[in-house]
């Protein structure tokens, strides 16, 4: 389970993760849609949708619509230094 480095909250399931060769690590869904937050990202002259943790409000990543066709089409583009792994409970 990926979550968020600054709170813990559950984000991404390594089931979803996925080689997008863009270089980052990269998700074709979240774990639960209540605990990922999209929001419009106009920065640096791009149109975007930012990811953020919906419980501390920390900047994840992006997320772009050239994802897996045979998922949700979703790419959610994710900073490495906003996740963190944790392995399941034995």
């Amino acid at each position: 389970m990926y979550t968020c480095a600054a709170c813990g909250q559950e984000l991404f399931s390594s089931a979803a993760k996925y080689n997008s060769f863009s270089g980052w690590p990269s998700f074709w869904d979240v774990v639960d849609q209540g605990n990922v937050g999209l929001r419009e990202d106009n920065s640096h002259g791009m149109r975007r949708v930012e990811a953020i943790c919906n419980r501390c409000d920390s900047h994840l990543g992006h997320v772009f619509d050239d994802g897996p066709r045979d998922k949700t089409g979703l790419r959610y583009c994710i900073n490495s230094c906003a996740l963190e792994l944790k392995a399941d409970p034995a």
